[in-house]
């Protein structure tokens, strides 16, 4: 639904009634084309029917036209298709991608990010490694280095906390990856970064 606040118009969703919520929850087909509701979590909108997970209450938004979520910054979900056109493997692999880079710090496996991605697990990770040429997993623990190379440069946490910040429980897995991934110590890294820096 469009609003016209001084001559400008935004974009703003309907309520999340009682009704809606229940077919939400019952993947009820026969409230499709009544309403999308889109998961601000995810940033993907879906048809009433879809079977994807049910998101939490707080984090749904109602818009009444495919269009209305469209212009919300919603994408279409893989799964229901609710613009009627098949999401493209390319567009599908960026939105994982995304998905990652927000989700990188909690325990993401294959399982729960096909959960997040509207997809099932085996199908997700054929497309996404036919397309980017690397599996999710492997482009998880480049996003959660990337994050662990700043945090060693521009923060005191300690290698554990950093560990922790970037999704691996396990310290001493975190190292032993980071050695073998960057060719140094995350403790070398920070120590080399700081030389570089006083060096200036």
């Amino acid at each position: 639904m469009l609003i016209n606040i001084k001559g400008v118009l935004y974009m703003t969703h309907y309520r999340l009634t009682a009704k809606r919520w229940h077919a939400i929850q019952t993947n009820d087909h026969h409230a499709d084309g009544q309403f999308f509701y889109a998961v601000a979590s995810t940033g993907i909108f879906c048809r009433p029917s879809c079977a994807s997970r049910l998101p939490q209450r707080q984090n749904v938004r109602i818009f009444k036209t495919s269009a209305e979520a469209l212009a919300a910054g919603f994408r279409p979900c893989k799964r229901c298709t609710p613009t009627g056109r098949p999401l493209s493997d390319a567009a599908w692999s960026a939105e994982i991608k995304q998905i990652i880079e927000r989700h990188y710090a909690s325990e993401l496996n294959l399982n729960e990010l096909a959960q997040l991605a509207h997809g099932a697990p085996y199908y997700l990770h054929h497309k996404f490694t036919t397309v980017t040429g690397q599996t999710p997993q492997q482009y998880l623990t480049q996003v959660r280095l990337a994050h662990a190379r700043h945090f060693l440069t521009t923060t005191t946490l300690s290698i554990s906390a950093i560990a922790q910040r970037c999704g691996w429980p396990n310290a001493n897995y975190f190292s032993t990856l980071f050695k073998r991934q960057i060719g140094i110590s995350p403790r070398q890294y920070r120590e080399k970064k700081a030389t570089h820096a006083t060096h200036d």
